[in-house]
């Protein structure tokens, strides 16, 4: 399933290669996030241009619309969704925890409100593996407990200890029912998540109980919910080191292009995060020199593509004024081209860490990368 094919010799950077039902995906990568089964204004064949290897679905909102039973009619999202690469869905969890109206954790799951229309709904382990199992996603994340931060330590502790239970749970129900990817194109993979906020022993005990159900892979939940990135950065080092090197590391929800070098950097394959088409949508664009608001008014007359050299299909044909005039017009067009700009950005930046592990200058990279990134930018931007 995960080969590992090189380290860094100056970090504990991996380039890997992860072959799942729908297809291979090579590592370091980032997801795009499709929350309701799309990522936000792009088509499935613009994604596959831009070079994506495998995006997100949204186990909470897919199953409040359009519901397990649409899902099931067409087969799973990949064919509801017509997108025939890997897909990775998450648990459900950590959308309960920031947006159900209501919510009481028990030990059987989660009793909450639907945002939507504040119907009384239940998700627990098992709930979730099922509906995880009717979406037919390649990956498949474990029901969790995502405590808020700040929180202290013991509750920590017993959020964790309700997890590593819940986990086991999801595991009887994955050994039950030996979920398929959709199309039965072979075994649905699944993930344990590892949890204990900011407490270093917390994060060591769950990233050794769950290697130690011996799950697909593991990811590092309960990161970027308002904590500060030091802390952050401090739970993905509590936590790698043991976490088995033969298996994927993938940080949920991270991060800025920086923090997705310095993750890299602390042995974490996968990432995902809303950030590239959630800024666009507001006109902010991502350059090499950081971000950039389209909408300003100094923007009026420029010329310039987005990014000087990027390939995007924004940059190659369009000019930052036009971009800025769209915005100001209230046409589609506008937010699309930023979107597919910040995918292609994020996108581009796996692909050339990957390429920087192969030639072992990852470190030096990285160095250059982030300090161009956080500088003042020039003038002329």
């Amino acid at each position: 399933m995960f080969t590992l094919l090189q380290t860094d010799p100056h970090s504990r950077a991996r380039r890997g290669r992860l072959q799942l039902p729908h297809g291979v995906v090579e590592t370091p990568v980032f997801m795009p996030v499709g929350t309701q089964g799309a990522v936000k204004a792009v088509s499935p064949n613009e994604l596959e241009s831009l070079g994506a290897q495998i995006i997100l679905g949204n186990t909470y909102h897919l199953n409040l619309r359009p519901g397990c039973d649409v899902l099931r009619n067409f087969g799973g999202l990949h064919a509801f969704a017509a997108w025939n690469r890997p897909l990775l869905t998450d648990s459900g969890g950590f959308q309960v925890f920031s947006l159900a109206k209501l919510r009481k954790i028990t030990e059987a799951g989660v009793h909450f409100q639907s945002h939507l229309d504040g119907s009384k709904r239940f998700l627990g382990p098992e709930e979730s593996m099922e509906i995880q199992a009717v979406l037919g996603s390649d990956i498949a994340m474990l029901f969790d407990d995502c405590p808020p931060w700040p929180v202290s330590e013991p509750d920590a502790s017993k959020s964790l200890d309700l997890t590593l239970r819940w986990a086991l749970r999801c595991r009887d129900w994955v050994e039950k029912h030996q979920p398929q990817a959709g199309g039965n194109t072979g075994r649905q993979l699944h993930f344990g998540i590892v949890q204990g906020s900011v407490y270093p022993q917390l994060r060591e005990r769950a990233a050794k109980s769950l290697a130690a159900m011996e799950w697909d892979g593991y990811a590092i939940g309960g990161v970027s919910v308002g904590e500060p990135e030091p802390e952050m950065m401090a739970a993905v080092d509590h936590a790698e080191p043991h976490l088995p090197a033969h298996k994927p590391r993938y940080a949920m929800g991270l991060g800025t292009p920086p923090q997705i070098l310095h993750l890299i950097a602390r042995g974490v394959d996968m990432f995902d995060c809303v950030i590239p088409t959630r800024l666009a949508r507001h006109g902010s664009a991502f350059t090499r020199h950081g971000q950039i608001n389209l909408k300003n008014q100094k923007y009026t007359l420029d010329h310039r593509p987005i990014e000087e050299g990027c390939t995007c299909p924004a940059c190659s044909r369009f000019s930052r004024a036009y971009v800025r005039h769209l915005f100001r017009a209230g046409e589609i067009l506008g937010l699309r081209l930023i979107c597919l700009h910040n995918l292609h950005f994020y996108l581009s930046l796996a692909r050339r860490a990957r390429e920087e592990i192969e030639a072992g200058t990852f470190s030096d990279f990285r160095a250059a990368f982030v300090a161009e990134y956080l500088s003042p930018p020039p003038d002329s931007l």
